[in-house]
């Protein structure tokens, strides 16, 4: 069994576990790895405008607000901009700070006809430590994969 189908096969099983409504779980390692091994995979960012610029982004994500900034109501386009910039068929990885938004994103797309949907556990910052810092638990940044500053 090859890397790519190890990698799937364990993001749904954890998927099932944890009783998700989507395809799989993913731990951002796994998601990074995706990304190299899945053709046409496509990671959208769904946090805000000023957490990609002030904490940093995913080279070559797709950003979708899943919440707008200011004022935290939820982006009322967030459909639609999914449907105009990620094929229905697509492999899609959601990505938020902790896991939370992303988790409300697959879970959309799903309802809306994307087969292939997964979040991507811990986010971009991961959980608060024991001080209630980022970046110190988990997370994309935390496992070294790739970012730049916003």
């Amino acid at each position: 069994m090859g890397k790519l189908t190890e990698i799937i096969n364990l993001a749904c099983e954890r998927a099932k576990a944890l009783g998700l409504p989507y395809k799989g779980a993913l731990t951002p390692a796994e998601a990074h790895d995706l990304l190299r091994l899945a053709p046409g995979a496509r990671l959208v960012d769904v946090r805000t405008r000023a957490e990609w610029d002030w904490v940093g982004r995913v080279p070559n994500a797709v950003e979708i607000e899943w919440n707008q900034y200011p004022g935290g109501v939820r982006n009322p386009n967030f459909l639609a901009e999914l449907q105009r910039q990620v094929d229905r068929e697509a492999l899609v990885m959601f990505l938020c700070r902790s896991g939370a938004r992303s988790d409300g994103a697959a879970q959309l797309a799903t309802e809306h006809g994307y087969g292939d949907c997964y979040n991507i556990l811990e986010g971009f910052e991961g959980d608060k430590d024991a001080s209630g810092h980022r970046n110190t638990v988990g997370g994309w940044r935390h496992a070294g994969l790739p970012w730049v500053q916003g």
